[in-house]
């Protein structure tokens, strides 16, 4: 039979994906792109932010019409938006034939099973509990870099995040699985390891009782075949010496670090339930760039969170025109039910909070684009992408991008090059956020 998967939100939920497409293939099930010809259609569902909310919910009841118009007999809903919202998908969502909870995705074969044969139930295992992952995964990022998911859950409980009531608490998953996966994902070529997790920093406190994050870097860099190793989710207030001092020892862990700080006054990061203080962010921030000059730092910021005066997004602007991040992405602040924030007085109004939300970013952006005209006739490594006939171009990413968040950088060669490869290229002309060059 058919199946045709789609995965929404995060990377994280796309591990999920990848893990039960594994399981999929094992079984013989066939892979297709096109609606019409689906037998089976899962959807890995996001809700952390209202935006993927909707864009969950327009999908289910998108799919759900091939069962009139297609050939489908089986739609199936896994993730977020079926752990928080199963009694509401059974309700309000007829055409769901089944529902798996973000720690159930081990069991999307029964699932499917259940669902094709008209007895599709509820699943919905302990959020405290590991899958098991018994398949390959199947990669869906190009097979040249992929995600390692190196924890599950969160024991941050930040005021207005519901993650941990949907993905339980933070559970690191043991270090001598994860090599055996990153071996197995450099033998299929994988050059590039994205290390994610809710928070990377902490890694290992729960199973070894102490933080172990620069322990697991040494292991994977001793694995041949990898070149480049990505740390994303770092919470600022986490990061130890040690884990700088192996940044700076290890020569295939990229200087790249994301930090996602949300705020810069200290009543609003209280109020969030924040660990930290703008001047515990600013130290760690000069500390960072002092022990490792070319890093390049990304952040994440919320705009309009409740009560927050003009005063307080003024200094967050004066803080990011300050510490001049390289790479920054802005939300508006997304009131989510049973989150402490969403109780909060003085609820800023939508248009209020996309106008900081756009300020900020408006900002970022001279900041980005003076980076940028930095770069020119500067030499780079690049991590070939693809090839875009169009623009008779190859497009790659440096070291200070990662994959569909980041800027790109376009190639001229006239040689021929491989996604993975990795060329020297000088940078000859800066479009915004991407830049050009050729080969060196």
């Amino acid at each position: 039979m058919n199946v045709l998967f789609i995965s929404l939100g995060c990377d994280k939920n796309l591990v999920d994906t990848e893990w039960m497409l594994g399981l999929l293939e094992s079984r013989g099930y066939q892979m297709v792109s096109d609606e019409q010809e689906a037998d089976i259609i899962v959807i890995n569902t996001c809700c952390f932010i209202n935006d993927a909310k909707e864009e969950s919910v327009n999908t289910i009841l998108e799919m759900a019409e091939y069962k009139e118009t297609g050939r489908l007999k089986a739609l199936i809903v896994t993730g977020c938006l079926a752990q928080r919202y199963q009694q509401e998908i059974i309700k309000e969502i007829p055409e769901v034939d089944a529902l798996l909870g973000t720690m159930s995705y081990d069991h999307i074969l029964e699932a499917i099973d259940e669902a094709v044969s008209g007895k599709g139930r509820l699943r919905m295992d302990d959020i405290g509990r590991l899958p098991k992952r018994e398949a390959k995964r199947l990669l869906t990022t190009g097979g040249h870099y992929a995600y390692l998911k190196i924890a599950e859950g969160c024991d941050k409980h930040c005021t207005y995040c519901i993650i941990p009531k949907i993905r339980g608490s933070y559970r690191s998953i043991p270090m001598e699985q994860l090599e055996q996966e990153a071996r197995e994902l450099a033998e299929a070529g994988v050059r590039e390891l994205i290390l994610v997790a809710q928070e990377t920093t902490i890694y290992g406190v729960d199973l070894y009782g102490e933080k172990s994050l620069p322990e697991l870097l040494k292991r994977l860099c001793r694995i041949s075949g990898l070149y480049w190793i990505r740390i994303l989710y770092c919470y600022p207030e986490e990061i130890t010496d040690e884990f700088i001092q192996v940044m700076k020892e290890e020569p295939k862990i990229c200087h790249y670090l994301d930090l996602p700080i949300q705020h810069a006054n200290d009543e609003i990061l209280g109020r969030m339930g924040r660990r930290t203080t703008k001047q515990d962010l600013i130290h760690t921030i000069e500390k960072l760039r002092r022990e490792i000059p070319d890093i390049a730092l990304r952040t994440t910021l919320i705009a309009g969170f409740p009560g927050e005066t003009e005063d307080q997004h003024e200094e967050l602007m004066h803080f990011v025109d300050e510490m001049e991040f390289d790479r920054l992405g802005v939300f508006s602040y997304s009131p989510e039910e049973d989150t402490p924030a969403a109780q909060m007085p003085d609820q800023i109004a939508e248009d209020v909070k996309e106008k900081r939300r756009d300020r900020l970013m408006e900002l970022q952006q001279e900041i980005a684009f003076e980076a940028a005209e930095a770069m020119v006739g500067r030499e780079i490594l690049v991590m070939i992408e693809g090839y875009l006939p169009e623009e008779n171009a190859y497009v790659g990413r440096t070291y200070k991008d990662a994959p569909n968040v980041d800027g790109l950088i376009f190639v001229n060669s006239e040689e021929t090059l491989m996604s993975g490869d990795f060329v020297k290229v000088k940078v000859s002309g800066a479009l915004e956020y991407d830049l050009i060059g050729g080969l060196v």
